[in-house]
């Protein structure tokens, strides 16, 4: 770890690894066991969960939540206004967007919208998560889709724009469940039961 790229170093546990190509800006807080691999920046304010692994080329902030055990690889930059909660997966170059119709000549850093992306979500290599919406838990989004609006837990997004074309597992595995809803269950290979209720599921046990 190179101090000389660490503003702040009182707000990084000490098990924290950041490589020495990578930077930390003042007023960042990275808990215990976090990795932060080559080219990095992360910027004031953000705040990064235990047993984060972070990729090269990623940048985080200013002012981004990321919770604990958050996988995020290489080529991704968490803006400000994304809360990513705990055990949510952000795959190779895919992309938050903050400002919903930006133009280079309108300054619109107040218009930045909130995008939250609830726990053990998967977001696919390439897809594009665009801000405003919420991406509910387990929720798994496709390779290379567009995602525009609110997505339901554990459902499997695809397409562009992206489109519900089933449901998934806590075990990342595709349940045999109808997707426009009905009454329902189904098991995955771990064990767990999954309760199809309307167009809404849950895990039963």
């Amino acid at each position: 770890m190179n101090a000389t790229h660490i503003a702040d170093p009182d707000g990084l546990h000490p098990s924290v690894k950041v490589h020495e190509s990578s930077y930390v800006d003042g007023d960042v807080v990275i808990e215990a066991g976090t990795s932060i691999w080559h080219f990095c920046h992360i910027m004031p304010g953000s705040r990064i969960g235990k047993d984060c692994r972070v990729g090269q080329n990623v940048v985080i902030g200013p002012r981004a939540v990321v919770g604990n055990n958050v996988k995020i690889q290489n080529n991704v930059s968490v803006y400000e206004g994304v809360t990513l909660e705990d055990d949510v997966f952000c795959g190779p170059s895919m992309v938050f967007t903050n400002v919903y119709n930006p133009r280079s000549a309108v300054p619109r850093k107040d218009e930045y919208r909130v995008t939250h992306v609830g726990r053990g979500a998967t977001l696919g290599a390439n897809c594009t998560i665009v801000c405003g919406i919420r991406i509910g838990h387990h929720a798994f989004i496709a390779a290379g889709a567009v995602v525009n609006r609110d997505v339901k837990p554990y459902a499997l997004m695809a397409g562009v724009p992206a489109r519900q074309i089933g449901w998934m597992s806590e075990h990342g595995e595709r349940l045999e469940l109808p997707v426009h809803g009905g009454q329902d269950q189904a098991r995955d290979s771990t064990g767990g039961v999954y309760l199809l209720e309307g167009s809404d599921l849950r895990r039963a046990a």
